[in-house]
């Protein structure tokens, strides 16, 4: 005889969602849980993608936050052509190989639509940093643009530490420009020493 106090054991999700119609609202909680069990029962993968130009120890501080919740993050780095880089796309990934050792992350490039790339790595989420409230409005409306691409991908926003709240790539070049030693505790020494010798090489750059 079965104990009236003992709950009948859970239907499988998948069964369970055949027998109703959902809601848009329960679809959504539903997909929600669903992540969340892959999350818990199987590698936890998460692609922090940006143009890196340069690699700045305010990217390093949000990839290894990143690290201590995923058992893998895949940093990629997108050519970008169109915002004229300093360094090339094999440049870069080579300056972001050099700083993550011990990591449990890697380094590839990509092109094309970032949800279509995080998918087919077996990514679910992407880490985007936000530094200052400036930060918000165009990750609000780039988080919403690929939630509606592929809803099966969440995005992580994460804070550097007070330090790199100003730091950014853009301002790392401009005053590298004049002078790299001013800027040397704001990126890694490999990418200090590699705008060094960039901006050495420049004519401009030595009138300065």
């Amino acid at each position: 005889m079965r104990d009236s106090n003992t709950n009948p054991p859970a239907r499988p999700l998948e069964s369970f969602s055949r027998s109703r119609r959902f809601s848009k609202a329960e679809k959504k909680v539903l997909r929600g849980r669903a992540v969340w069990c892959a999350m818990r029962g199987s590698m936890r993968k998460a692609l922090y993608p940006g143009t890196f130009d340069p690699f700045t120890n305010g990217h390093l501080d949000i990839l290894r936050r990143a690290c201590r919740i995923f058992d893998e993050v895949i940093v990629a780095v997108a050519p970008n052509p169109r915002k004229e880089p300093l360094f090339s796309a094999e440049e870069r990934m080579e300056m972001i190989n050099g700083n993550i050792v011990g990591l449990n992350a890697r380094v590839t490039s990509f092109g094309g639509l970032v949800v279509d790339f995080a998918e087919s790595c077996g990514a679910i989420a992407l880490i985007r940093g936000l530094r200052a409230v400036s930060d918000f409005e165009f990750e609000f409306q780039m988080t919403q643009m690929n939630r509606d691409l592929n809803d099966g991908i969440e995005t992580i926003f994460l804070m550097p530490g007070s330090r790199y709240f100003f730091t950014s790539s853009t301002l790392m070049k401009q005053v590298s420009f004049y002078d790299t030693a001013r800027i040397a505790k704001f990126v890694p020494p490999n990418v200090a020493a590699a705008l060094q010798a960039r901006f050495a090489n420049n004519p401009e750059a030595r009138e300065a």
